[in-house]
């Protein structure tokens, strides 16, 4: 069955949506679409949310590319795993990787701030003796830190429920511009773990 489109009326208006008091055009709500979406979407799939030909939408996405060129926007839209979608202008990069590095600290809480140090210094360590060391349950900090990319499973015991071990990724080596653990201030076996790594919160928070 054929695709129905508006009206030719309404199309030779620009093919214009009216939302509370502002008028929405097709290349805005394209915009709108290709910014939020986590993944390409293809030229068909926006027609048909336009209601618009293929064509014509091609069109739409070809001049927001050219508007955003001149006038030095900070995104940009590209074709890319058949469909489209808005990244970030590869000159914004050095500002989105100190953008990145603040905000993850800004999400890192005390609680996941001195999980980070256990591992650091206890590594390779089960969950549960994370949460022994800690004296509270750590499953929500170590998911947490795991998702981030800061610690990652190294290996599984040869106990009852395989219990998986945990050490520091590359990435944690980096955000704190170390090239081994054993670059680590030294640390006391009487010393708490959270309270030797000051430091390594400073390192973790906005603004080092």
């Amino acid at each position: 069955m054929a695709r129905s489109y508006r009206s030719e009326a309404c199309r030779r208006q620009g093919h214009r949506s009216h939302i509370g008091v502002g008028i929405v055009t097709p290349k805005a709500a394209i915009e709108a679409i290709l910014f939020v979406t986590e993944a390409p979407v293809p030229v068909g799939e926006l027609a048909e949310i336009l209601e618009m030909p293929v064509v014509e939408v091609e069109a739409l996405i070809s001049e927001m590319g050219r508007e955003m060129e001149e006038r030095g926007s900070g995104l940009v839209v590209r074709s890319t795993a058949g469909g489209w979608r808005l990244y970030s202008h590869p000159e914004t990069y050095p500002y989105l990787e100190r953008f990145t590095s603040t905000a993850t600290a800004r999400r890192l809480s005390p609680a996941a701030i001195e999980t980070l140090s256990v591992i650091a210094y206890r590594q390779p360590v089960a969950r549960s003796q994370i949460s022994e060391i800690r004296g509270v349950d750590s499953d929500s900090a170590v998911r947490t830190l795991e998702r981030l990319g800061f610690i990652e499973e190294v290996e599984r015991l040869d106990l009852p429920g395989n219990p998986a071990v945990y050490g520091t990724t590359r990435l944690f080596l980096e955000k704190l511009g170390m090239q081994s653990v054993s670059d680590l201030p030294p640390l006391a076996d009487h010393v708490p773990p959270a309270q030797a790594l000051e430091g390594l919160e400073d390192s973790l928070r906005p603004g080092s």
